[in-house]
């Protein structure tokens, strides 16, 4: 049986980090449990210009560090772009019926939302760093990625940028979907950011991390070096509260174990749906 191939778009540039992790882990877990095989390919865009070619099934694109903004018209910024407009020219053309399936996170997210024109894509006043709230739009309740999560659920939340003020007349006319905003926050007159866009029924991507594991955060932020940064940055109760909320079965556990599960099982179930040529 082919198996379904998949590519990892790591977005890192080398910097140390647990979204790549968590990443190949759900995978892995995906490619022990399903009955069909599964393999992956990770390709390093920022640092080594390695893109993949539309011959992939899926594409998980993941977070990274820096500006969505100040990179644009450098290499690997131009690359990415070229890349995301293959595959929408495949998914477009009628003579390809099996599609090519996308996942943004993060910093991804950011550059699918700087290429559609979503809305503005800017620095936020401070970082955002923990696990919070996140709140479920009308659309997000025929979401399938969503299936199995509540309103709110909850995610990682870690970046300096966001996604504001979408252009609504943009989003119309490609048919995309907002599906989720930031926690609200009543006490502060700022726009909520957009944590998660439907860009067309190939592509879907978070502002969060749906990827992060609450065992692998919690050692992560147990080491002495990151309880101290963390401690440094937000304050020795942000720290307690994200070991607190990591280790609640109904919140990070909740979003890791549906909403990229979920997008690559459906994906590999449409994909292997038989298709009629009459």
């Amino acid at each position: 049986m082919t198996p379904i191939r998949i590519a990892i778009l790591d977005l890192y540039e080398g910097h140390a980090n647990e979204g790549m992790r968590c990443i190949l882990d759900i995978l892995q877990q995906i490619k022990d449990t399903n009955q069909n095989p599964i393999d992956w390919k990770i390709f390093d865009v920022r640092q080594k210009l390695e893109l993949p070619d539309t011959s992939y099934d899926l594409y998980i694109s993941s977070g990274g560090p820096g500006s969505p903004t100040e990179s644009e018209g450098t290499a690997w910024d131009n690359l990415y772009f070229e890349w995301m407009h293959s595959i929408i020219e495949w998914n477009l053309n009628a003579i390809h019926i099996k599609k090519k399936f996308v996942f943004f996170i993060c910093h991804s997210y950011q550059l699918a939302c700087r290429y559609f024109n979503i809305g503005q894509v800017t620095k936020r006043r401070s970082t955002a760093f923990g696990v919070f709230p996140i709140h479920m739009m009308k659309d997000a309740a025929a979401e399938p990625v969503f299936a199995g999560l509540q309103d709110p659920f909850y995610g990682v939340d870690s970046r300096d940028y966001q996604v504001i003020q979408p252009n609504l007349e943009v989003i119309e006319a490609m048919g995309a979907q907002m599906l989720c905003l930031e926690k609200e926050r009543p006490h502060v007159e700022l726009e909520r950011a957009i944590m998660a866009i439907r860009f067309n029924p190939y592509m879907i991507g978070t502002q969060f991390h749906p990827e992060a594991d609450p065992e692998g955060m919690s050692r992560y932020l147990l080491r002495d070096e990151k309880k101290e940064i963390v401690v440094q940055q937000h304050g020795a109760e942000k720290w307690s509260s994200m070991i607190e909320q990591l280790n609640d079965p109904e919140k990070i556990k909740m979003t890791y174990n549906h909403i990229l599960p979920n997008f690559i099982q459906q994906s590999i179930a449409s994909l292997q749906q038989p298709y009629s040529l009459s």
